[in-house]
């Protein structure tokens, strides 16, 4: 059981070095190599860099103890001991990165922002999903949260958009574009390395012939499914509801047999970010 969770910690940390490394590259070769800013703490460390020639990699260690400190208590035990382990491995890889430039696309400004968003976003989403953070936004968001109310969504847009604005001491607006791509790239990569690269869809049925669909269901799709109990708001029936998780492709296979079963049937079709147990992505199906 102890190797186990011994092993367990090593994989993570490891993936949370791996993720700051990449996140660290897509900052120095990318970001400030070509005057694109960013949002949050690592914006600020680039404005300090502009202005002041304050190493990044100190600036952000130095503004984001504090953060940890008073966000101890909302980021729990182990989070906050791979948030610390993250911080520190991202101020040492741009430390690092600095002293030996690898890459150089120096005034290709589209290709710049694409490679910063897909570097950024991968490595920032591998910290995420190994129950890390880089810090920042994320801890002021959830002190507001718990101490004031404020939504993290509000938090988050209200940052980034003054520190952005702020940028615009250094940068001119051609390249805030850029930085603009960017960061839509890095949000799309990182919501796809979080669910881990594949889509699943959750469906729930609402039918008086839920007996049918789900014998049907579990012969031809071959997914198991849950009976919910419902009760209709109007009527004050009780209704059985089938929850089911499923890929894409096999939507189609379900419309299929509830057009022929019972077409008037209630679906509602849901995004699934995350699927743990015995759910398999592609199965054969039953002979």
């Amino acid at each position: 059981m102890l190797t186990r969770l011994f092993k367990s910690h090593t994989f993570n940390m490891l993936a949370i070095l791996v993720g700051a490394a990449l996140y660290a590259f897509g900052f120095v070769e990318f970001n400030m190599a070509n005057k694109l800013a960013e949002g949050g703490i690592a914006g600020l460390s680039l404005i300090g860099h502009a202005l002041w020639h304050i190493n990044p990699a100190y600036t952000q260690m130095i503004l984001n103890i504090p953060l940890f400190i008073a966000g101890y208590r909302f980021l729990g035990r182990r989070t906050f001991i791979y948030s610390v382990f993250g911080l520190t491995s991202l101020s040492f890889f741009i430390w690092l990165f600095q002293l030996f430039p690898i890459v150089s696309v120096q005034h290709e400004m589209l290709p710049a922002a694409l490679l910063a968003g897909v570097f950024s976003g991968a490595g920032l989403g591998i910290v995420l999903r190994y129950g890390g953070t880089t810090g920042g936004s994320d801890i002021i968001a959830r002190i507001l949260r718990d101490r004031r109310g404020v939504p993290f969504g509000r938090t988050f847009i209200t940052f980034d958009a003054i520190v952005l604005a702020l940028s615009l001491i250094y940068i001119s607006i051609p390249n805030m574009v850029y930085t603009l791509v960017a960061s839509f790239v890095s949000a799309q990569v990182v919501e796809f390395v979080q669910s881990g690269g594949y889509t699943v869809r959750g469906m729930l049925i609402i039918s008086s012939k839920y007996e049918e669909i789900s014998e049907r269901l579990m012969n031809e799709v071959s997914r198991g499914a849950t009976y919910l109990s419902g009760e209709g708001v109007y009527s004050g029936n009780e209704k059985k509801i089938i929850y089911m998780v499923l890929n894409p492709r096999e939507i189609q296979d379900v419309k299929g047999i509830l057009a022929d079963i019972d077409p008037t049937a209630f679906v509602s079709i849901i995004n699934v970010h995350e699927v743990m147990g015995d759910f398999i992505y592609a199965r054969k199906r039953l002979k």
